[in-house]
Order: structure tokens, then C-alpha cells, then sequence
């Protein structure tokens, strides 16, 4: 086989500060808290320097959101639009330099951070942007909440954004935004793209910090409607802390997504699915297909085909284009992926990885399969949040039904079959919010996107997007 030479992509085109404030009322200000470090994980060098918001940064947040709003909310939609075509545009120009500083913070691959976030990202602005004259159509009202009080997580931190501001501000609301602590960076170029596309100040800000900065966001008496994407245990406590409010409230939790692969499939095309669904992204990902239900009689020739294609898998620097696996974005969740792997091997399920030898620096772990798993097993029932994947087998797809749903997640689910009746027949009876028939991990502006149970509530994407920003008909 032959060697891919280098192709890295170059750091020069990303102006990293050596320390970041505060996005309030249209200007970087500085944060009350301690400041925190973040830092590139392929490599564990320090990034930046960035601000912690303490309770009364967001008080400063939430009341020039609140200010904005009166000025925002007065705009016909065909105004709101223009500000949000404007800054789908000037980030499809500073896309190369968005994809860039994406990877460093986050440890993707900069092909997905380039050929996948970044086009999702403008598209989601695009899209809605096309929504903020047409909100009457829409069925949800015309009247936005107020203020959203955004929580994102780390693993897609440019595209939650996006999945959030965008129809907050095609709606008329205004923005109080906290990106995850490990990867604040590309949430705060955007606040200068903001400051570039000439927002009025206040209509979005953003304030960085841990998990007490998004405590305060959540808790503010003055924020209307809370928007979280992050982990189901999280989500429980947003759950309760506005319970008895009038918040608005939409939660994109966990999730343990199977994938499931019927005889009658594609070997071929089903396995790149596989991939696409697990190993995206390092498995980051709260949708991934971290649980491959295959049909029994196919499932020793889909298993050698699956180990021959990760053996092709390159793993490394994050910035060269030829690299498929990325770094573990922390030693946390690094510690947690190998915690639950040895839960696996001690449970007695075999463990399989490719010849992949990990960098000496940074937070790495291999592409890894797990075969003779059981529905008990914790690696089946826990989400992992890293490349790791379990395998069950089925017989029939009564079989295959009861063993996709034996989850407390519903998020997602993917069925590969060449017979449109099998098809819809699985999708009626999978309890999960999104059902990819022969493909995994494809995502739409125009799609809504939501789970059932401890995966959370409400949509996000698509028409149905709108709701969870507009005062409901009364």
C-alpha cells in the first residue's frame, strides 16, 4: 500500500490572540471569573487564554439581550434577513480560516471541519435567513420569546452554534450564547463576524466559562426560552432548574443510535455507512451508530469487510488532509472512552483495533470494535462518545426492532436494506427521532433534528425549528 505524503493545512491563515474577553453589547470585554486555558489536544500546547463569565457577566449579558430585543424584534423579517445573509456569507469567505481553527481547538479532521461543518454552518444561516419574512407561513405564530439562553457542546462547536443563533435571530430573539469550555474559540470569531456584519450590539453575545457560567445562563430569571445540546445527565438538571418557570425549554441530549444492517444490503456501501457513522468525528458525535445490530447470516462477511476498511483508516495531526481519526478533544473524555472499553473487555466482549500507532503527545485512542456483545453489556447500554463500536446480531427484524429500542436513548437510528417496504416498516416501529435509510450522519438545514426519551425534547433544523423560538398561537 502506498504512503500518503504530508498535506498539511496551514496555521498561518488563523490569527490566534493570546487571550479573549468577554462578546457583550457588541464589544470583547473582560470576565470577572478566573480566566481558563484552552488548548489543542492533538498536541496539548496552549491555544489561548479566555475569559470566565461569573453570574453577574451574564447579568451584563442577559440585560443587553434583553435591551437589543425592543430594536431586533422591531425589525420586519425582511431587515432580520439581510444581517443573516451577511454573516452566512462572511463566513463562507473566512470558511478556510474557520475549518482551521476549528481542528485546532476541537482535534477534527480538517476535511470534515472544511468539506462538512463549515457548508452546514453557512447553510443553516442561509436557510433561515430565508425564514424571517415567511414566519407567518411557518404555522408556529410570528411572535418571538425574547431572550434565548444558549448552552452548546464541544464536539461540533460551530455548527450547535448555528443550529441555535440562527433561527433565534431569523425569529426575532435575542442571543445570550456559552460555547463549551474546551472549544471556545470559533464562538468567538464568530462574535467578531458579528461585529463585521455590523449586528446591532446585543443582539447576540457570547460568554465563556464551565459549567457554572451555563448554570447562570440557564438559571437567569430574565432569560425566556433555553436551548441546551450536551450529555442527558446535564439536560436532567436544566430540566429541573426551569421547571415552574415559563421558559421555553428544548434539550439535545445523549444518545446510542443503532445501525442496523440486513442481509439483503450493500455490503459495501453499508460498511462506508458504518464508518461514517461511528468514526466521524472520532465518534463524537451524539447521534453516532455506536451499536451495529448486523442480520446473522451476513454478519461474519460484514465484519471482515469492516476490519479491512479501518485498517485504511489514518489517524494523526488533525490539520493534514489525508487523516481520518482525529485527537480525543480532552483528557476527560479520553479517560472516560478507556474506562468503558475496559468495562467491555472485563464483561468478556472481544476487542479488536487496526495496527494504528498513536502520537506520543496530545489525547489519541484507536478505531475499536467490540464483537460478542450483549444487550447488557455497558459498552451496549452507555454512551461512549468516542470510535468505539459494539456488534449484535439479529434474525429477524422483529428481532432487530426490539433490540434497537432496548435503549433509554431514541435520537437516532440507520437501516440498510434494498426493500422500500422493509425500509418503512423499521422506520414506523424505531423509536428515534431521525431513521437514515442507507446512508448515516447526513444532516439538512431544510431537516428537523430531535430524539425521544433521555435524548431529549423538541426539534431543531428545518420548519420545525422555528417553534421552539416563537410564542405559541393562542
Amino acid at each position: 500500500m502506498f504512503e500518503y505524503a504530508p498535506a498539511p493545512e496551514s496555521r498561518e491563515v488563523v490569527d490566534i490572540r493570546p487571550s479573549y474577553g468577554l462578546f457583550i453589547n457588541g464589544e470583547f470585554v473582560d470576565g470577572s471569573g478566573t480566566p481558563f486555558k484552552t488548548v489543542n489536544p492533538a498536541s496539548e500546547e496552549t491555544l489561548a487564554e479566555v475569559a470566565a463569565a461569573t453570574e453577574a457577566d451574564v447579568d451584563r449579558a442577559v440585560q443587553a439581550a434583553r435591551k437589543a430585543f425592543g430594536v431586533w424584534s422591531a425589525l420586519p423579517g425582511s431587515e432580520r434577513a439581510k444581517y443573516l445573509f451577511r454573516i452566512a456569507r462572511i463566513i463562507q469567505e473566512r470558511a478556510r480560516e474557520l475549518a482551521v481553527l476549528e481542528s485546532l481547538d476541537n482535534g477534527k479532521p480538517i476535511k470534515e471541519s472544511r468539506d462538512v461543518d463549515l457548508p452546514l454552518v453557512a447553510a443553516h444561516f442561509f436557510y433561515y435567513a430565508g425564514w424571517a419574512d415567511k414566519l407567518q407561513y411557518a404555522g408556529y405564530g410570528t411572535t418571538p420569546l425574547g431572550v434565548a439562553g444558549q448552552v452548546i457542546p464541544w464536539n461540533f462547536p460551530l455548527l450547535m452554534l448555528a443550529w441555535k443563533i440562527a433561527p433565534a435571530l431569523a425569529c426575532g430573539n435575542t442571543v445570550v450564547l456559552k460555547p463549551a469550555e474546551t472549544t471556545p474559540l470559533t464562538a468567538l470569531l464568530f462574535a467578531e463576524i458579528c461585529q463585521q456584519a455590523d449586528l446591532p450590539p446585543g443582539v447576540v453575545n457570547i460568554v465563556t466559562g464551565a459549567g457554572d457560567t451555563g448554570a447562570a445562563v440557564v438559571g437567569h430569571p430574565d432569560v425566556d426560552k433555553v436551548a441546551f445540546t450536551g450529555s442527558t445527565e446535564v439536560g436532567r438538571l436544566i430540566a429541573k432548574s426551569v421547571a415552574g418557570t415559563n421558559k421555553k425549554v428544548t434539550l439535545e441530549l445523549g444518545g446510542k443510535a443503532a445501525n442496523i444492517v440486513f442481509d439483503d444490503a450493500a455490503i459495501d456501501q453499508a460498511v462506508e455507512g458504518i464508518v461514517t457513522g461511528i468514526f466521524f468525528n472520532q465518534g463524537h458525535v451524539c447521534c453516532a451508530g455506536s451499536r451495529l445490530l448486523v442480520q446473522e447470516s451476513v454478519a461474519e462477511e460484514l465484519l471482515s469487510s469492516l476490519k479491512r476498511r479501518l485498517s485504511t483508516l489514518r489517524l494523526g495531526d488533525p490539520l493534514d488532509k489525508n487523516t481520518d481519526i482525529g485527537a480525543i478533544n480532552s483528557a476527560a473524555q479520553l479517560a472516560k472512552i478507556r474506562e468503558l472499553s475496559e468495562a467491555g473487555e472485563a464483561e468478556g466482549a472481544d476487542r479488536w483495533s487496526p495496527a494504528c500507532p498513536l502520537p506520543d503527545k496530545g489525547f489519541w485512542f484507536p478505531p475499536t470494535v467490540f464483537t460478542g456483545v450483549s444487550q447488557s453489556h455497558r459498552i451496549a447500554r452507555e454512551e461512549i462518545f468516542g470510535p468505539v463500536l459494539s456488534v449484535l446480531t439479529f434474525r429477524t427484524p422483529a428481532e432487530a426492532v426490539e433490540k434497537a429500542n432496548n435503549t433509554p436513548y431514541g435520537l437516532s437510528a440507520g437501516v440498510w436494506t434494498e426493500k422500500a417496504s422493509r425500509m418503512l416498516w423499521m422506520a414506523n416501529r424505531l423509536r428515534a427521532g431521525v431513521v437514515w435509510s442507507n446512508t448515516f450522519n447526513k444532516f439538512d438545514p431544510t431537516s428537523p433534528f430531535g430524539g425521544y426519551k433521555e435524548s431529549g425534547y423538541g426539534r431543531e433544523g428545518g420548519r420545525h425549528g422555528l417553534e421552539a423560538y416563537l410564542k405559541e398561537i393562542s
